[in-house]
């Protein structure tokens, strides 16, 4: 790529050190979510098929549903103490988390407690990620400038694609050779070491800290006009506009690894060792779909990438439960995980784009907050609601959930597309007034 060949190298370790970390904190993030199949039943009782189903939603969710409270405490370091701290910071919690994962006893072993304690880590672990990927992506677009900008933001994505990619083939070598489990989190806790101690080489951002200076020179009670740009009020549409784009994402994972998993185990009577072994494929696809959006962006604006999907992904959802309920072979199945996660509806390669509109002193609390509320509500409405939705519809209850956060991601691209429109038209006018 042309463009990420004019960087400069400092730029270039900057990106470099952020992919590792993003990479390394996703694989820890999701080796316990691609494990479920297996791990839930080690640390959870078992019961009837409904039950089950409840107590594996909760703890899918349970490393989603106290992210806000961890956007507040790293929003807060974010904006107050720097990016480069929250990122340094996650990549720690993250490794202490998988040293208790690998070593606490199994239900069999303490009973209820089993299920408490790997709650409670998958709570910590949910913690922590809110810090990292949306740290890396703020870093970024604060030390680029526009358009290398849109694909090396991207690239953060794709890091945490390949992080996910890899603990699903730690998940299959696990249970399909005799790979201990634990020795899995062992290897995720030494790499989150790793990452943090790599990133202490990271600078802080230079639009951070002329910021701060800003501030500390002008006092809050002078020149407020001036000093809009740093901590000034948020327009309710964006961030609206930026939470209906973020709940795209969850909707096609949740689907892709979690819905249709239990359709391969229930319908196809796949084993918890042959889900997995499927899922990389689909993770593969996933990665596969990131890159091609990067890939677009070099010459393409990213809010065009996010329309496209939407007129791909809308008739594809239409059909989807005709689909489902005609399906003959797990590989027709693969299909359909295939193209939804080609085509899923995440906000990579256009999150630079939505985060330069967010004052600067409070960019990060605004949009580690809206990511996180995003994946609670998504993750949390999709796994319970879903349950009682396709029991009394079948796959048609699909419908009713996917289809509102469709339209829904369809507005917020509109609307920033809108703002880069006038925010061009702007900065063109006055080059025009600048150059008479």
């Amino acid at each position: 790529m042309k463009l990420l060949s004019s960087l400069s190298r400092n730029q270039r370790e900057s990106i470099g050190l952020l992919q590792i970390g993003t990479f390394l904190e996703y694989f820890d993030l999701m080796l316990y979510v691609h494990m479920a199949v297996l791990l839930n039943e080690l640390f959870f009782p078992k019961t009837d098929r409904h039950i089950a189903a409840l107590i594996s939603a909760f703890a899918f969710c349970s490393t989603y549903l106290l992210r806000p409270l961890g956007a507040i405490l790293f929003g807060w370091i974010g904006d107050n103490i720097g990016r480069k701290a929250t990122v340094i910071l996650t990549t720690i919690m993250m490794s202490v988390s998988c040293v208790i994962m690998a070593n606490v006893p199994t239900y069999a072993q303490i009973g209820i407690s089993a299920a408490w304690v790997v709650t409670f880590c998958r709570i910590i672990q949910g913690l922590s990620s809110m810090g990292e990927i949306i740290g890396a992506e703020i870093y970024l677009t604060e030390t680029i400038e526009t358009p290398a900008r849109y694909p090396v933001v991207g690239l953060i994505g794709c890091a945490a694609a390949v992080g996910s990619l890899f603990a699903l083939f730690i998940a299959s070598l696990t249970t399909s050779s005799g790979f201990n489990w634990r020795t899995a989190f062992w290897i995720g806790a030494c790499i989150a070491v790793v990452g943090s101690i790599a990133r202490t080489r990271l600078r802080e951002t230079s639009e951070f800290i002329n910021a701060k200076k800003h501030l500390k020179t002008l006092g809050r009670n002078k020149h407020e006009s001036v000093t809009e740009n740093y901590k000034g009020n948020v327009n309710i549409k964006t961030i609206i506009a930026c939470f209906l784009i973020q709940s795209g994402f969850p909707i096609s994972f949740f689907f892709a690894y979690i819905y249709c998993g239990d359709i391969l185990k229930n319908q196809f009577g796949y084993s918890p060792e042959q889900v997995i072994h499927n899922n990389l494929s689909v993770a593969a696809m996933e990665l596969a779909g990131f890159l091609i959006c990067v890939f677009i962006s070099c010459k393409t604006h990213p809010m065009k990438i996010l329309k496209a999907k939407v007129y791909i992904v809308l008739p594809f959802v239409l059909l989807l439960p005709f689909i489902l309920n005609s399906l003959s072979s797990p590989k027709s199945l693969l299909l359909v995980q295939l193209f939804c996660m080609l085509f899923s509806l995440t906000d990579l390669p256009a999150s630079a784009i939505y985060y330069k509109y967010f004052p600067i002193l409070k960019r990060f609390t605004y949009t580690v907050f809206i990511f996180a509320l995003s994946r609670a509500i998504m993750y949390t409405t999709t796994s319970f609601l879903l349950i009682y939705l396709t029991n009394q519809l079948g796959h048609f209850g699909l419908w009713f959930i996917i289809i509102p956060v469709i339209f829904g991601f369809s507005w917020g691209v509109r609307y920033f597309e809108k703002l880069e429109f006038s925010n061009n038209t702007s900065n063109l006018k006055a080059k025009l007034e600048q150059a008479a």
